[in-house]
């Protein structure tokens, strides 16, 4: 453990990262919202309310008209007020200040309010107008909000930015037959004719990217958490789903919010629980207070549901649960530490969800979940920092992704370790107490984190928060007459300037007859293990044997040969990936032998998750490392491989896992007579249970085989029974269509925003489009896809993006593609460098696959 001499450089640090940009320039607004403007209005802002009321029309097309009152308090300003409003002036009718009518100016996104205007005291802004559309998520009988990060401005005119935290008192229009929900209570419900007016109490102080409403023809379903009201809306119509999840979803709840009160000693600190199921929601969850709004398939699973699908319900529910303390309670003062929220929420969620009787079992869980994805990114010539600095809010976008919500919470863990547990959770508490219903930042937690330990936080946030990347693990073995003399553990830059990651992890020497495991406390360059001197050389070993490591793990050269020998579940989860790893980087392992490696595991490897591991980088080895005519080699004993395993297999997920991998993989036209049969008489293999949309994706894998039934795609669309599901897969049959053509003009609609607005099923259809099996006539949809990213930053939710990107290039191999990215890249050499990142993130197995090809 490093010491520290603590107050100068904590000094440094925390006045380094609280620098006041200069002040804003309001006569000429810049488009988004500047960090200067947003430290502005903090500065002369205070006590802000808004009072909106939305009538909302039955049908899409027709518009909300709203009405708002917005109160805050100022001194006497010398500069005009700039409200964030990403609007046309037309749609306003009515601007009122203090109670005088004045013209509308809306120069870049922003309504100007003359500063004579604005008086010392309580001001109030009286706004008419037609609300935007683009957040509110409108279908043909419902809609919802989703404000996060910057989007509340499309909606409606305020202050959006997440250190103006406001009350909302919100009043919602609506057709008779529609149900809705807010953060807040409902104050009452009447109705009036054919419509239905929800007045809803003033809620608790949010940031703007955190109010919310859904509205629409939603069933209701009035539940209870900790003894008190807590309502569901969803439109799921399947009582197969329905009925083991309604009450489970209820279940995890309670045990996520009990969890959290003890864990953080602060009672759930919101006035109301409720939640949401949406349809193709954009996200997994989002955690408005009040209204926490989730895709809906996600929450919804039957009695047949895998381990990994209970697993990740488990943990989305929990991840936004904790957000109501880690974001909702406490927010970041500014979207450059989002992070914070994201890494608390999954950290905290994997310790809620964690079996206390079975750490193996959660530390396996830990590291699947997390660091084959974070590696993802962290390997890539695109790799960010944790932490990244935003100019504007309308960039937000741009720093999710896999680093924040995977690679931090190993980063948390990391700290975690070297603080110690109690003195971690007890400056969690003092950090979360002082900063309630407020704004921090990640230097303020960090002055109170350092408070609680001796160890050096400055150095090691430096590299863990602060750079990019990871290191690369190296070992040196020295033995004597059988004997160890001497085990020397290296690290290194794998990429960019030198540098050492402080963190612990274990190495396992494995024997005829035990296995010893050895603590590593890899701080500098290198290290000597005292453990090892003097034990019998192992017959192999492994790193990372516990899973808390990071990096580039070596593999010892004999290991493949045992890997099935190891009885440890984490154990080999730490090796498959390590072995992962090892093939990208060209080293220990060619990717048809590990291939070969993998596949004799379907018929050993008796665990869920680790099936489903190997199974996933078995469909990344065939399709993405394997060229056609060798995947046409292989695939017939391929294919009878994962039968076989499946119908030897006597867990009922296990299976099914198997069932999913042969259905990606499968050319022969053995297979596909196969599974034609069972999607045509729905009628599944012995010991596996498929649900309508299993037989859907059955469908769509048939579909975009060769010679495939025209026939295969209508039929399923007439078996879909719930309209939710017919809509979405309406929207993806033209990109899994046989002909050219159409899927021509699935992709140009893609071009207008309006193509775009089921994000979620855009990219499951962009999955079909661009499958390995079309790529001959795919790849001309490439450059169009760059070209067209900017845009999708600008309009998209915050995750589309990269989505769209690997979506789009994730499974291609070919030069033809690598010529295109690299030929975009050097055309565009001033490219936004967050979205160049995002590019060279999502091909970066593209390029991999061609080096791995000319070796």
């Amino acid at each position: 453990m490093f010491r520290l001499i603590k107050p100068l450089f904590v000094a440094a640090f925390i006045w380094q990262a609280c620098i006041i940009p200069d002040t804003v320039n309001a006569q000429v607004p810049v488009s988004g919202v500047s960090r200067s403007l947003a430290v502005y209005r903090k500065s002369v802002l205070s006590a802000v309310k808004y009072k909106l009321a939305l009538d909302i029309p039955a049908e899409k097309s027709d518009p909300i008209h709203a009405r708002q009152e917005i109160t805050f308090h100022s001194g006497k300003l010398k500069k005009a007020l700039q409200l964030d409003f990403k609007a046309d002036a037309k749609v306003i009718s009515l601007l009122e200040v203090n109670g005088r009518k004045v013209p509308v100016q809306l120069i870049n996104e922003h309504l100007i309010i003359a500063p004579g205007l604005i008086r010392n005291g309580e001001n109030h802004i009286n706004v008419h107008f037609i609300a935007g559309n683009g957040a509110l998520n409108r279908n043909a009988d419902y809609l919802y909000t989703l404000f996060v990060p910057d989007r509340a401005r499309t909606a409606f005119p305020c202050f959006d930015q997440p250190d103006i935290k406001a009350t909302y008192l919100l009043q919602l229009t609506v057709p008779s037959s529609w149900n809705a929900i807010a953060n807040a209570a409902q104050e009452y419900v009447r109705q009036e004719g054919d419509r239905k007016i929800y007045q809803f109490r003033e809620s608790d102080l949010l940031s703007t990217y955190l109010f919310a409403f859904a509205a629409g023809k939603f069933r209701l379903y009035e539940g209870t958490l900790q003894g008190k009201n807590a309502d569901l809306l969803y439109r799921e119509t399947d009582t197969a789903k329905l009925t083991p999840s309604l009450p489970a979803i209820y279940a995890i709840h309670e045990q996520s919010l009990k969890f959290f009160e003890e864990w953080t000693s602060i009672p759930y600190p919101f006035q109301k629980f409720g939640m949401s199921a949406i349809p193709d929601f954009q996200f997994g969850g989002m955690e408005h207070p009040g209204s926490i709004h989730y895709k809906e398939s996600s929450l919804f699973l039957d009695r047949t549901a895998s381990r990994d699908q209970l697993n990740t319900r488990n943990n989305l529910i929990a991840h936004e649960t904790a957000h109501m303390w880690f974001g909702d309670l406490v927010t970041m003062d500014w979207f450059s530490d989002v992070w914070m929220k994201e890494v608390f929420a999954n950290f905290m969620a994997d310790k809620s969800t964690a079996e206390p009787n079975n750490k193996a079992e959660s530390d396996q869980k830990f590291l699947i979940s997390h660091v084959p994805a974070a590696y993802a990114v962290d390997r890539t010539a695109g790799a960010n920092p944790i932490r990244q600095e935003l100019g504007n809010l309308n960039e937000a976008g741009t720093l999710y992704g896999n680093i924040i919500y995977h690679k931090a919470p190993v980063m948390m863990r990391q700290l975690e370790s070297l603080m110690g547990e109690s003195a971690f959770q007890a400056g969690v508490r003092e950090y979360l107490k002082k900063f309630s219903n407020g704004n921090a930042s990640w230097p303020d937690l960090i002055r109170i984190l350092n408070s609680h330990t001796s160890a050096d936080l400055i150095k090691w946030n430096s590299v863990w928060v602060n750079d990019s990347g990871r290191p690369v693990v190296t070992y040196k073995l020295e033995q004597k007459e059988g004997l160890i003399s001497r085990l020397t553990v290296s690290q290194h830059a794998e990429q960019g300037k030198t540098r050492n990651w402080p963190q612990q992890f274990k190495i396992s020497l494995y024997y005829q007859d035990r296995i010893k495991e050895l603590p590593v406390d890899l701080i500098g360059k290198d290290v000597i293990i005292s453990t090892a001197a003097g034990l019998p050389a192992p017959l192999y070993m492994i790193f990372n044997t516990g899973g808390e490591g990071y990096g580039r793990m070596p593999v010892d050269p004999a290991l493949p040969a045992h890997i099935y020998d190891v009885k440890d579940p984490l154990s080999r989860a730490s090796a498959y990936i390590g072995l992962y790893e090892q093939m990208l980087s060209g080293e220990s392992i060619r990717p048809e032998e590990l291939l070969e490696l993998y596949k004799k595991g379907l018929l050993v490897e008796n665990d869920e998750l680790n099936l489903k591991l190997i199974s996933t980088y078995i469909g990344q080895l065939y399709w993405q490392f394997s060229k056609a005519e060798l995947r046409k080699a292989i695939a017939p004993s391929l294919e009878m491989q994962i039968w076989t395993a499946l119908s030897q297999n006597k867990f009922t997920n296990q299976k099914k896992q198997l069932f999913k991998l042969y259905q990606d993989i499968f050319l022969s036209v053995e297979a596909k007579n196969r599974l034609y049969q069972i999607w045509k008489d729905q009628a599944a293999p012995e010991g596996i249970n498929l649900t309508e949309d299993d037989y859907t994706s059955l469908a769509l894998a048939l579909a975009i085989r060769d010679n495939a039934s025209k026939d295969i795609l209508p039929l399923q669309n007439l078996r879909i029974t719930n309209t939710d599901r017919k809509e979405r897969f309406e929207m993806i049959m033209p990109a899994a269509s046989a002909d050219l053509q159409v899927r021509d003009l699935f992709f140009n609609s893609l071009k207008q925003i309006s193509g775009r607005t089921k994000e979620s099923t855009v990219l499951t259809a962009l999955y079909y489009l661009h499958h390995p099996l079309r790529q001959e006539s795919s790849v001309k949809y490439l450059k169009q896809s760059l070209e067209m990213l900017a845009e999708i930053q600008k309009t998209g939710d915050i995750f589309f993006p990269q989505s769209w990107l690997q979506s789009s290039f994730g499974m291609y191999r070919s030069s033809e593609a690598a010529d295109i990215v690299e030929e975009f890249l050097k055309a565009h050499p001033d490219y936004s460098p967050k979205l160049k990142a995002k590019i060279l993130q999502a091909t970066d197995n593209l390029s991999r696959a061609r080096k791995l090809d000319n070796q």
